[in-house]
């Protein structure tokens, strides 16, 4: 990808989140690129087709980084608490992925949409195995389980919206704090495990 093309990915990006997709017009898309709107398709195609590249791309990445934080172990509770610490890290590092993936689904017309969606069931298909498995061995509780995985969903990406990287707590004790939660959550009881970098308190 060219740095124009990579300049004109950031813009679309920023005006989105600030904007929405419906709000975000041709030339202020060009402006923040600092490009010429007659120029701006040889670099992004129709403006829906850049936000489903925008969309597709960090769900992608969410789906990639999922599947290596379940390989790490065979134990579903360490499982969960890498993939906890894995989209609060994500999250709260990229935020305008964030906004605009959370927010921007519905102003899709299909089948871009169903695409965009069908990424985002396989992601969270990863955390409902680790859920079931879980609760098959008896480590894991919840009566509820698609409504824990969708609690816990919405609880980490809010990190979003909040997270400061200037303020007291670091995002590795952020992603920690959000581990311990989860597992608080799903019934995991203290004592602590530590024999690694996995641990519920």
């Amino acid at each position: 990808m060219t740095p124009t093309a990579v300049r004109v990915r950031r813009a679309a990006l920023e005006l989105f989140a600030e904007r929405g997709f419906h709000g975000t017009g041709i030339r202020q898309l060009a402006e923040r690129a600092g490009v010429s709107s007659a120029s701006l398709y040889h670099y992004m195609g129709t403006k829906e087709e850049l936000l489903v590249a925008l969309m597709t791309d960090s769900l992608e990445r969410l789906v990639a980084d999922a599947q290596a934080a379940v390989a790490t172990s065979s134990d579903p509770v360490s499982q969960l608490e890498a993939l906890v610490r894995m989209h609060v890290t994500a999250h709260a590092s990229r935020p305008l992925d964030t906004r605009v993936g959370d927010h921007e689904v519905e102003a899709l017309s299909e089948p871009a949409r169903a695409q965009v969606v069908t990424l985002r069931d396989r992601y969270e298909q990863l955390w409902q195995e680790v859920l079931a498995a879980g609760l098959e061995d008896g480590v894991l509780r919840s009566e509820h389980p698609a409504v824990a995985r969708r609690a816990l969903l919405e609880m980490c990406s809010g990190v979003a919206r909040w997270f400061d990287p200037a303020g007291p707590l670091t995002l590795e004790g952020l992603a920690d704090h959000y581990a311990a939660l989860a597992c608080r959550l799903l019934g995991v009881s203290p004592p602590t495990r530590r024999g690694g970098a996995d641990i519920c308190v």
